[in-house]
């Protein structure tokens, strides 16, 4: 079974960047399906980016479309998140989350295994 752990959260400023990384362990990576969610208090987790085993097919949610781009690395194990103009709305503890199957859906029930989350904090 798949371990994640995300890394690279933090506060920054609207208009800054940060990348978010996922280390996985317990693998094989590249056997699974990759996604970034969020979820801000109050709030449900939402789908933010997903991609498929060779990373060459890419989901994003119409929010964060031309601002974030989600990549992996299956040499290094590694899923990274690289979010770009960043806006106050994007404020959310930000988890990767890996499924073998690349679902039609793009909700959280697609996706067996969580990492515990990074939090993203965008002052305005």
């Amino acid at each position: 079974q798949v371990q994640l752990v995300e890394s690279g959260g933090g506060l920054v400023q609207a208009g800054g960047s940060l990348r978010l990384s996922c280390g996985t362990s317990g693998g094989p990576f590249s056997r699974y399906i990759m996604g970034w969610f969020r979820q801000a208090p109050g709030m449900e987790r939402e789908f933010v980016a997903d991609i498929n085993w060779s990373g060459g097919n890419t989901r994003y949610a119409d929010s964060v479309k031309g601002r974030f781009t989600i990549s992996r690395d299956n040499a290094k194990n590694t899923l990274f998140l690289q979010m770009n103009s960043l806006k106050p709305e994007d404020t959310a503890v930000y988890y990767c989350a890996a499924d073998t199957v690349w679902s039609m859906s793009m909700s959280p029930r697609a996706y067996e295994y969580w990492g515990q989350g990074t939090q993203v904090t965008v002052s305005s």
